[in-house]
């Protein structure tokens, strides 16, 4: 039980001269002693930018066991009695050169090793990815896991750390990109309930004297190419304890008690990791195969509606795709009543970000059969199929604990609960516009979920959803969009905030983009439907589902590490 320990993240700017780089690196460790740290964490390749020529030149330039680069932070480490998380660029004796985390003990020991096992872009030109997984380190602070910068934008690598028992994870960043520090850094402590140290760079992240000519060649702004700084210190439920700004070298430190992260439970008291479903997810341990399916719609009307009496206008408006929460209190309408008509709603969504809508694309109804059900079930789908009647859109909802997809001509598909319930698998439909998911209820708690949907391409998943805890709506919906590429139609109860979360086409690094260059790369376009507001609508992108590829070599969904992933399946 180590009770109370004070942790450090640091943040350095680190160029092409090895020499300053290390000095750097020991100027933020002095710094950390001084605020009495026990556990610095540095950013990824704090021994050169990750800028080479060639493979042969990053092997030439990468550290080396017993180098004077590493002996100097094992000395550093023996002289405060610190623990030291670093990542470098390193050769290793068998000819290859990895991203690899190192964490220095106490005594100056190397205790914990690993390779980064997915690489960003350029990176795969110049490193191996790792083979193994990265160990859990049990230390008198705490378990301890690493990992860096691109395996955060996924959630295999944290998570399999997290589930083979990490309380802390400590992240090495090499990114411009804003939303790390938005959201895949905290979304990673509070999907595992674990504690996250993330320490990013700042400064240029390649050379100075060709900043400007590469920037101009991108069609970005040079101050783009910086470190996006901000490295922060994570609580368990998502809270960001210390944070870092956004510029310049900082050392921030908070004391965290990692005990806290052996408490998996929800408010409910459901055991988030106990009530997964290993069996299930065996698709993302198997190799890719690349998307079997075109391109959806370029664009789709959705809207959320959360008092059926609105049905009829969201259709009117021209929807094709309208996801209500739980229908248990929704009222139902004989064969010869129609549904009440109000006026239009007022439109209470509020686009955050992203370009302007496009023009709205109707598509036909789907293929599928009418499927029977219950008399309850009946009564309340053939209210809402009578509302749909010529339109050609489709309602999702929950009715008795499952999700249903209706059309005119009734419940074209079914998707049992998976977690807590009797699914066995994701059951995507066909429909006009493209491949529809639902993920409904508590499902939607699990990263696994929508990873299964996103290797069957499914371009669009309704989500109907009670939250409980502030970070499923603010983090993790948004980060189940961001790292499957998958727009989100998010639809919670009255009392909660509903989201609608888009696919952009700016999204692939070192390609022409639409609008300007943000800083955010994967982040949805995201339109926010207050609490207490019964209705939001907005477009969504089902073509850009297909588009996965965030860097050159690096896709989102096939470059998940698939064959280090027993931890998530087993």
């Amino acid at each position: 039980m180590p009770g109370a320990v004070r942790v450090a993240a640091a943040q350095i700017e680190a160029g092409q001269d090895v020499a300053e780089n290390l000095a750097a690196c020991l100027r933020v460790i002095d710094a950390a002693a001084e605020q009495r740290a026990q556990l610095v964490v540095l950013p990824e390749f704090c021994n050169h930018l990750s800028w080479y020529a060639s493979r042969a030149q990053a092997h030439e330039r990468a550290t080396r066991p017993g180098d004077e680069f590493l002996t100097a932070i094992a000395e550093r480490a023996r002289r405060h009695g610190i623990w030291i998380k670093i990542n470098l660029t390193h050769a290793h004796p068998d000819g290859t050169t990895g991203g690899t985390n190192f964490l220095f003990d106490p005594a100056g020991e190397i205790v914990g090793t690993c390779d980064k096992q997915t690489l960003m872009g350029a990176e795969n030109d110049f490193l191996e990815p790792g083979a193994t997984v990265g160990p859990v380190v049990d230390t008198p602070l705490g378990r301890i896991g690493m990992y860096a910068c691109m395996e955060g934008v996924l959630n295999e690598v944290a998570r399999g750390l997290a589930l083979r028992g990490a309380q802390v994870l400590l992240n090495s960043l090499n990114s411009f990109a804003l939303d790390e520090a938005d959201l895949h850094i905290p979304v990673r402590a509070a999907e595992n309930k674990v504690w996250v140290v993330a320490a990013n760079k700042v400064g240029p992240l390649l050379p100075r004297d060709e900043l400007p000519a590469i920037a101009a060649r991108l069609g970005v702004p040079p101050e783009w190419l910086h470190g996006a700084g901000e490295s922060q210190i994570v609580a368990p439920d998502g809270t960001v304890v210390a944070k870092a700004p956004r510029t310049g070298e900082a050392v921030i430190v908070a004391d965290i008690d990692p005990v806290q992260a052996d408490d998996k439970r929800r408010p409910d008291g459901t055991d988030i990791f106990a009530s997964r479903r290993p069996a299930l997810y065996g698709p993302i341990g198997a190799a890719p195969v690349g998307r079997q399916r075109p391109p959806g719609a370029p664009s789709l009307p959705v809207a959320v509606v959360r008092d059926i009496a609105l049905l009829s206008e969201a259709v009117a408006k021209g929807a094709q795709l309208i996801v209500l929460p739980a229908t248990d209190s929704v009222p139902t309408y004989g064969p010869d009543q129609a549904a009440p008509h109000h006026a239009n709603p007022a439109d209470t969504s509020v686009p955050t970000s992203g370009p302007d809508r496009a023009t709205p694309h109707h598509a036909n109804s789907g293929g599928g059969g009418v499927v029977t059900s219950g008399s309850d079930c009946a009564a309340r789908c053939h209210a809402i199929s009578g509302v749909l009647a010529g339109s050609g859109a489709h309602v999702v909802t929950v009715i008795d604990g499952e999700g249903v997809v209706i059309g005119a001509d009734g419940v074209v598909a079914r998707q049992p609960r998976i977690h807590g319930g009797p699914g066995t698998e994701v059951v995507p439909v066909d429909l006009e516009w493209g491949r529809l998911a639902v993920i409904a209820g508590d499902d939607a708690l699990y990263p696994e979920t929508f990873r299964l949907a996103a290797l069957l391409d499914a371009d669009v998943v309704a989500v109907p959803y009670d939250a409980q805890e502030d970070w499923e709506l603010a983090l993790g919906l948004p980060e189940r969009a961001a790292e499957n590429r998958l727009n989100l139609v998010v639809a919670t109860p009255l009392g909660q905030p509903a989201a609608i979360l888009a696919m952009t086409p700016d999204f692939t690094l070192w390609t022409k983009w639409e609008g300007p260059f943000t800083g955010r790369i994967s982040t949805p376009v995201r339109t926010d439907i207050p609490a207490g507001a019964a209705y939001g609508a907005a477009e969504v992108a089902p073509a850009q589902a297909a588009n996965r590829l965030v860097s050159r070599n690096t896709d989102l969904v096939d470059g998940r590490p698939w064959r280090l992933v027993d931890a998530l399946i087993r």
